[in-house]
Formats: C-alpha cells, structure tokens, sequence
C-alpha cells in the first residue's frame, strides 16, 4: 500500500492542528509522549515534531510533507513546495508575528537604535538577515526559553513571536519593529511532489484543510418564506454564489439555505424576519469547498 508520511507540529500548533485535520476529516490522535500519532487513514503514516525541525525533514525527504509555520521555513532556509497556506495559529485564524520587542524603559525607539546592542531570539537566522537589511550590527544570542524575562537585565533586546501581543505586554515589552509575518503552511518534499500518487494524496490534504479552514468562519441559515416574499429575502443573504430556493409542496412557500459569514448572523436574521422569513435555522459547517 503507498503511504504517505506527514509530520505534524509539536508544541504550540498541536491542539489547533489536530482540530482543523479533525474538521478535514482526519481523526489524530497521541499519546502523552507519542512521536507516532494514529491517523484514521491508512494511506498515511505521521509523525509528531517541533514545528521549528519540520521544514528541515521535508527538505531532506525523511518526511513527504508536513505542516509548519512559514517562519521556520525560512529560518531553516528550507528548500519546500509550499502547497498551502493555511491561516490558523494557536489562538485564532490569524497570522502570528516576530517582533523586536525592548523594555517599556529602553531608549530603543527605532531598528537604528539597535546597532551594538545585544539581542536573544529562537529565530537566530531570520533576526540576523534582518538586522542586515537593515544595515545595523548587533550581537545575537539564541535563547533557550523564557525570552520575555531577559530584558533588561541579561539582554537589550529580544525578537519573539507573538500572536496578540499580550505576553509582551504582560512582561512590560514594547514593540519596535516587525521582523516577518507568518502563518501555518503545508509543504512538501519536492520528489514527494512529483511522485504523481503522493502528490493526489498531499492535494487530498490541502483541498480538505483549505474547506475546514474556510468553514471556521461561516454557517449555513435555512429558513421558510412565502413565495411572493422571495426576492427580499435573497437580497438580504451574502451567499458565496446565490442562495438555494426549493418550493416547498405545501403551495406559496419556498425553502431558502444560504452559506454566511457568521459575524453577520445576528444583523441579518431580524431583517430576515422582517422581510417575512421563518422557521430560521443555523447550522455549523464542517467543511465549505468552493
């Protein structure tokens, strides 16, 4: 049988990439100190690593394909086929940042201000090109962890990953600049790629992320209407293309079902109702392939 062999991300992205497979329709599931996680497809074979060592396995084809943060990529300078960009991260649907991050105290206000400064980061590789761009030479540390504490005492400065920004503002850090903008991506090995099975199979997984993905955000209404009320109600539904309109066999009434973005839910139902809708429904959505 061909398989696939996927790395998933350790740490941070699991609980979050776990569930948006889970919505694709992947069951993963692991054990406390499991490097096998069990897929509920026998076409592939996962593994569980640091989101930071993912890109560097796909390149060297230990893995097929995997999901990682696009900053890891380009902090290993890992040579991928990005398939997919998905934009999820460990709190919401949003892209993640690294920043350059200093003391509410300092006297760094800008990127020149950190010429001959020390400065302690996870991302060595991407702060250096950085700084380079930038034409600044600091001294860069890697840091094993608790980055956020090191200012100001042991370091001037420290770039750091951030999603909303309430951890550094917690540690009483302030912004400086932004380094790189990242978000969750799959990828794959580039003989991977090419192996025309393997390839289906990797687009399988990024077609089935990209609906669940777009499914997070969006919900499906269904509702009654008398036949003459039709066209106001439909003016009122944003559908992706337009919404469905069955009659129903008890004459002068329609079903009508549209797929919404769900922050507009709770404006557009009262004029639904006003416009002569009833029997309005809200339903989840798993998945929304376009």
């Amino acid at each position: 049988m061909n398989k696939l062999v996927l790395g998933l991300p350790k740490g941070s992205l699991q609980e979050a990439t776990f569930s948006m497979l889970q919505k694709a329709g992947f069951k993963v599931t692991a054990g406390a100190r499991s490097y096998a996680p069990n897929v509920d497809d026998k076409e592939i074979e996962a593994r569980l690593l640091r989101a930071q060592e993912i890109s560097r396995y796909v390149e060297h084809g230990a893995l097929d394909a995997g999901i990682t943060g696009y900053d890891w990529i380009q902090e290993n300078g890992s040579n991928v086929r990005e398939v997919a960009d998905l934009i999820y991260a460990k709190q919401g649907l949003r892209p993640v940042r690294w920043v350059v991050a200093v003391h509410n105290d300092s006297t760094i206000r800008e990127v020149k201000d950190l010429a001959g400064k020390r400065i302690a980061t996870e991302a060595v590789g991407l702060t250096r090109r950085f700084l380079a761009q930038h034409g600044i030479e600091a001294e860069v540390e890697f840091s094993w962890g608790a980055t956020e504490a090191k200012v100001p005492e042991l370091v001037d400065a420290i770039v750091e990953l951030t999603e909303t920004g309430s951890s550094l503002r917690a540690n009483n850090l302030r912004i400086v600049a932004e380094v790189l903008q990242s978000t969750t991506k799959l990828i794959a090995n580039h003989a991977a790629w090419a192996d025309a099975w393997k390839r289906r199979k990797i687009e399988q997984i990024a077609l089935l992320l990209r609906g669940a993905l777009t499914a997070e955000t969006r919900v499906l209404l269904k509702m009654n209407a008398p036949a003459d009320k039709i066209d106001s109600v439909a003016r009122i539904l944003p559908a992706l293309h337009a919404p469905t309109i069955n009659p129903l066999s008890s004459g002068g009434w329609c079903a009508v079902e549209s797929v919404v973005e769900e922050r507009v839910v709770r404006e557009i139902i009262p004029e639904l109702k006003r416009a002569g809708a009833e029997g309005i429904i809200e339903i989840p959505l798993n998945k929304v392939i376009p």
